[in-house]
């Protein structure tokens, strides 16, 4: 199974550029309300964005990579190891966002860590 793990990472990593993409997009679009009268105009700057375009591919293309990934192994291996998204979108928001990162949520970044090195010892 150890050597399906770069498959794995790179669903993961599309995964987490999609996340990333598509949050940027959101920034640009900005702060929105729910009502009839956005539907159409807001629907337009999501459907038109091209980060949100970028993410939705990344997305499809993560699909498809866990599909070759679920069909080669267990779901009990394969899975915990999307948490890698967690860290890997964690640090991305970090860096490319300017989001925040307290030590509370690099605590939880190092457990999830922990995690991963655990599942992969399993194989």
């Amino acid at each position: 199974m150890n050597k399906y793990i770069p498959l794995i990472i790179l669903g993961v990593l599309l995964n987490a550029f999609a996340q990333i993409t598509i949050k940027q997009g959101m920034r640009t679009i900005g702060l929105f309300s729910f009502s009839m009268e956005n539907i159409i105009p807001v629907g337009i700057k999501v459907g038109l964005n091209p980060f949100i375009i970028a993410g939705l591919f990344c997305y499809a293309i993560s699909v498809v990579v866990w599909l070759l990934v679920l069909s080669r192994v267990e779901v009990t291996y394969a899975y915990p190891l999307l948490s890698i998204g967690y860290i890997v979108t964690a640090i991305a928001g970090y860096m490319f966002l300017g989001e925040n990162m307290d030590f509370t949520r690099w605590a939880g970044i190092f457990i999830i860590c922990i995690g991963v090195y655990l599942i992969t010892k399993t194989a």
